[in-house]
């Protein structure tokens, strides 16, 4: 009964959204994610991606949304529009264009034009909302200091989530002294962020056109997007040969990339535990060696 409502409540909102009637007349359901069920959905000659959770996540999905509409107003990457969302009884849903992605395509293009957003500038850091990374929390309180977002919004945040799950690091004030010293010539503007880029959540149109999805966007770093693109398994070299061509990167980024990630991996021991606390002290031990050789 919930299932029928859930679909019924569906079509009814994406009619409403497109102005032209619509009826769910399949649904499979599709992988792909861990956090949401994600279903595909057809009625007609239509068919769009629907993403199902509890119904406590209607922010995350209004969040993504936002994000979406923002990357698209850019211009500058294609992104799978939003249609419609919102509660089916217990659940809450996000319905989105169908997109016939591949996993391969043109890497260059992709790398340009991620360049191209990276140029969108804003005047803060942070967000207007705070929105999720994975099912994570992700605050977005606005600082006018890049440092100061970072360590309280982002790495601070995670340490503290960290530590309640039980992770415990003898370097932890020996790396807060360490982050000022990545940035003591370095001072990034606010750029627009996917905020979430690795492997899973960017693909390729049959003709080879790149898309992103999933966004966990905020106004920060370019270098946190290029960081978190390299942190499992990285992308193809024409990627990072095109984005450093229009728009290359800062000599210190090699070092700044560990401590960024590092925000990635404490989310990744925060949600699933495992190996992913033993990677972060990894990094910990990493950036204060790096620190110490930067004084």
């Amino acid at each position: 009964m919930e299932t029928m409502n859930l679909w019924t409540t569906v079509a009814a909102q994406i009619a409403t959204a497109t102005d032209q009637p619509f009826a769910v007349e399949r649904v499979q359901s599709v992988g792909g994610g861990s956090i949401n069920a994600a279903h595909r959905i057809a009625g007609g000659n239509r068919t769009y991606f629907v993403k199902v959770n509890q119904s406590t996540r209607l922010g995350m999905f209004e969040a993504e949304a936002l994000a979406l509409q923002q990357l698209a107003a850019t211009h500058t990457l294609r992104v799978p529009q939003p249609v419609t969302w919102g509660l089916a009884t217990s659940q809450a849903f996000l319905v989105l264009e169908w997109l016939d992605l591949r996993s391969r395509g043109d890497w260059s293009t992709l790398g340009r034009q991620l360049a191209a957003l990276h140029r969108q500038r804003g005047n803060r850091f942070g967000w207007e909302q705070t929105n999720t990374i994975g099912s994570t929390l992700q605050v977005n309180t606005w600082q006018a200091d890049w440092v100061t977002f970072w360590a309280e919004c982002r790495l601070g945040y995670q340490l503290a989530l960290a530590r309640r799950k039980g992770f415990q690091s003898d370097r932890e004030e020996e790396l807060w002294e360490a982050v000022p010293q990545f940035f003591r010539t370095y001072r990034p503007l606010p750029s627009l962020l996917h905020g979430d880029l690795w492997g899973g959540n960017a693909g390729f149109l049959v003709d080879g056109t790149p898309v992103i999805f999933d966004p966990a966007s905020y106004w920060g770093d370019r270098e946190t997007d290029l960081a978190m693109t390299e942190l499992f398994g990285g992308f193809d070299p024409e990627f990072y040969r095109a984005y450093q061509a229009e728009f290359p990167l800062d000599s210190g980024y090699p070092q700044r990339k560990v401590l960024y990630n590092l925000y990635h991996i404490l989310n990744h021991f925060n949600l699933f535990g495992g190996g992913y606390g033993d990677q972060a002290h990894r990094a910990i031990d990493q950036l204060c060696r790096m620190a110490t050789n930067l004084l």
